[in-house]
């Protein structure tokens, strides 16, 4: 019986697939393209058109064809002929996820999947209740956890590297640093306490399986169904770490200042809310479940290869990592900072402002358009037939891409060292082109973070966290590359892997300690 229905449902599956795929050859075959006259580059093939080239793990050079030869923005195709509108200039950004983001939204098959396995429908009303908990106001209470959690860290490595310059795995070390951070200041929870050379389960085991916990339930396959029970564990636990949270608020303050971050976490303080809020602002317990994977998810990954990539450049020019540990302990990085002075530090600022410029983690961003739209530039282009083109009419479901890293880095914005890694630039006025092109991100005239109501909403929260853990680590540590070959991936977040792309996640660094007084 289950056989049978199994394979109806594959059929049908095959049916509607195949007809879908048909009736898009056809409509590319014979309707005219809105996008005929906008500049792109060629296809590289009708089932892929340019995807494959805007995806892959080593697709550094194509989007350095892409800023360098397209005005802002280029027509490239998608899978079966389809239309995608690449776009990285910053006045049409500002329209497609500020001013119209509600017409430019996640592709529905992503919101879908996301929304049944871990972020939850009520987009708007999760950021109304945390927005005060990312405050600067808040950060300030977070910030003795986050010294807590990176002094552990740093004695871990210490005994690593007590007996001479040792080699690492930074990746390792940044990433069971973020999920434990995250764990005590976002969820009130510790997973890693960082004194074992193994990384927590949890965090592996989390990062591999909830986004595909919707599609792998419908896989008959023995080997996919044990992937499938070792997500069901990982949801499991995230339903009792909300349990214990919930039981504790309703036990009162007493009970609550037990726990690990005495309350003053990002889920009690959204569970609280929550208690409170009104019968139609109230999220479902799956959300707020939901809410705990995808909040790790996102501080994790992005955070900590942000802080592999600043350790990276520190490690190619230690001129400027002198630099910056001696302007962290001369403001006394040694009895560590409070909140105000560890974000006052110009040059620490610099160095993480310029990395996240030119090395951001999330290189673009996907979006589908809901009705049709007119998209309006700044500045006319020059189409194909050459005439002007002052504005883009961009049909229902269309695909549009917000390049993030090609904004970061245009040369028409940021000069001609706009590929170049320099702190400095930041100490000084940025080009006039820079401000007056208003870039819609919600970071130092960044698309890094994004812009308009989807921003990452803990921007603050990792700026903190980067900034506690290179100041306790720089006037520990010598950061010095490894002879091992690193790549960097430009997966969904870019990471590191040694030898070859897509590999394990790997930063191999010579490690040793700093000592202070010239022996270095």
């Amino acid at each position: 019986m289950i056989n049978d229905a199994l394979n109806s449902l594959t059929q049908a599956a095959i049916i509607c697939s195949t007809t879908l795929i048909l009736w898009k050859v056809f409509r590319q075959c014979v309707v005219k393209s809105a996008f005929e006259n906008i500049p792109g580059p060629p296809s590289e093939s009708f089932i892929f058109g340019n995807l494959k080239q805007l995806l892959a793990l080593d697709s550094w050079n194509y989007h350095d064809y892409l800023v360098e030869n397209f005005p802002g923005i280029a027509r490239l195709r998608g899978p079966l002929g389809s239309d995608i509108l690449y776009v990285f200039e910053p006045r049409a950004l500002h329209h497609i996820l500020v001013k119209d983001q509600y017409i430019y939204e996640e592709a529905r098959f992503f919101i879908s999947l996301l929304t049944d396995c871990f972020i939850g429908e009520h987009h708007r009303k999760q950021r109304k209740m945390l927005n005060p908990v990312f405050s600067p106001k808040h950060m300030r209470h977070m910030i003795p956890i986050f010294y807590d959690v990176t002094q552990r860290l740093g004695r871990a490595m210490e005994g690593q590297v007590k007996g001479g310059a040792t080699e690492l795995d930074v990746s390792a070390w940044m990433g069971r640093t973020a999920l434990e951070i995250v764990g005590q200041a976002g969820l009130g929870y510790s997973f890693d306490p960082l004194v074992s050379e193994k990384p927590d389960e949890y965090a592996s085991a989390l990062k591999g399986f909830n986004l595909w916990r919707k599609i792998l339930r419908f896989v008959p396959h023995e080997g996919v169904r044990g992937l499938m029970r070792v997500a069901d564990v990982l949801w499991k636990r995230s339903g009792e770490i909300y349990a214990q949270k919930k039981e504790a608020l309703q036990q009162g303050d007493a009970a609550v200042a037990q726990q690990v971050g005495e309350g003053k976490d990002i889920m009690s303080i959204l569970l609280k809310a929550n208690m409170e809020a009104s019968g139609e602002d109230k999220l479902e317990e799956q959300e707020l479940i939901g809410q705990m994977n995808a909040f790790i998810l996102a501080a994790m990954d992005t955070t900590s290869n942000a802080l592999g990539l600043i350790l990276t450049r520190l490690a190619e020019y230690p001129d400027v990592q002198q630099k910056l540990r001696e302007e962290i302990l001369e403001a006394g990085a040694h009895k560590g900072l409070d909140f105000d002075a560890l974000m006052n530090l110009p040059f620490l600022e610099a160095v993480c402002r310029e990395t996240l410029r030119i090395h951001a983690p999330v290189t673009q961003v996907f979006r589908e358009t809901r009705k049709d739209v007119i998209l309006p530039l700044v500045e006319p282009i020059r189409g194909v037939d050459g005439t002007m083109i002052h504005e883009i009419y961009v049909p229902k479901n269309t695909t549009v891409v917000a390049g993030l890293l090609n904004c970061n880095r245009w040369k028409a914005l940021w000069g001609n060292d706009a590929y170049e890694w320099k702190p400095e630039r930041w100490l000084s006025p940025l080009p006039p082109a820079v401000s007056e092109a208003k870039v819609p991100g919600v970071y130092s005239n960044l698309m890094t973070f994004l812009g308009g109501g989807r921003a990452c909403i803990g921007f603050k929260f990792s700026q903190l966290e980067m900034k506690v853990v290179l100041s306790v680590l720089l006037s520990k540590f010598i950061f010095e590359k490894s002879e091992q070959p690193v790549f960097w991936n430009a997966a969904g977040v870019r990471y590191p892997s040694v030898g070859k792309q897509g590999g394990h996640a790997s930063l191999p660094m010579k490690i040793r300690l700093y000592k202070g007084d010239g022996a270095n």
